[in-house]
């Protein structure tokens, strides 16, 4: 998170996007999100994903099964102001126990969004996310610190071709899911990828078991989902590979290679019980 975005949106950014509230930085996340009464503002990461995000999110209809943030306007009409991005405030907290309506609310979302065409940004997107993406879908080599490729290794033996079709999906659900009282979900900061809907799903579940206290059962029940166990495979090859991607060998203390290995042992186990080898 740079310098910038840490200190707060300038004025030019308040301008540019007409608020008249004073930025309060919020907690959580990286630091650098802030609210100006009805109004998020954040960093812009990518021009062109903010770009098309903002035109997907402006024109999907209002669902009754999930809510979304919707992008505002600059006021020169453009989505992004002195390298900002503005979104309207929704309703909710974070509730990583509700992992199952997370999952809900996710498939609802990309059914909402499976008829958008692939983005061309996705080509020229070069961040540790995306090297651990391609590194899940063989795009590019799986390659570790020692440490971490022992606790890896099983995932490269389990992983098959698998033939379903791709569209965007959001690929962080878990910490990006809002819940209120009487309101469909929410769905906030959604990093577009285009891979199965069924992959975004596996990595909502495998975050959900390494971070945020989820029990196997979770896994288990979703287990109805196609490809189920080679998608749960290639969700840990994705968070894995980031990780070493973003921090390298220095990321692999001895609790995050214990935080993967039960759930690298689940999603073997259940990749292997599917396929019978």
């Amino acid at each position: 998170m740079d310098t910038d975005s840490l200190q707060g949106p300038s004025a030019a950014v308040i301008d540019g996007f007409a608020i008249r509230d004073e930025p309060v930085r919020l907690s959580g996340g990286q630091g650098g999100t802030w609210r100006a009464g009805g109004v998020i503002l954040k960093p812009v990461d990518f021009v062109p994903e903010t770009n098309w995000r903002a035109e997907v999110l402006e024109a999907l209809p209002e669902s009754e099964d999930f809510r979304i943030a919707r992008p505002v306007r600059a006021v020169d009409g453009t989505w992004i102001a002195e390298g900002w991005e503005a979104s309207h405030v929704v309703d909710g907290v974070t509730d990583v126990r509700r992992q199952d309506e997370v999952l809900r609310a996710g498939i609802e979302f990309h059914r909402a969004i499976a008829t958008f065409p692939r983005p061309d940004f996705l080509d020229l997107r070069d961040d540790p996310w995306s090297i651990g993406d391609r590194a899940a879908w063989g795009e590019l080599p799986f390659q570790l610190d020692p440490a971490a490729d022992v606790v890896a290794q099983p995932l490269s033996h389990a992983l098959h071709p698998v033939d379903l079709p791709s569209q965007a999906v959001h690929g962080d659900l878990p910490g990006n899911v809002l819940f209120a009282a009487g309101l469909p979900p929410a769905i906030i900061d959604w990093p577009v990828y285009w891979r199965p809907p069924t992959w975004a799903l596996a990595v909502a579940v495998v975050d959900a078991l390494c971070w945020y206290d989820a029990t196997p059962d979770l896994a288990e029940r979703w287990a109805h989902l196609p490809a189920w166990g080679q998608m749960l495979i290639r969700a840990l090859i994705y968070r894995i590979a980031t990780d070493e991607a973003a921090s390298g060998p220095a990321c692999w203390t001895a609790d995050r290679l214990n935080a993967y290995r039960p759930t690298v042992d689940l999603a073997v186990g259940i990749a292997r019980r599917q396929t019978g080898r």
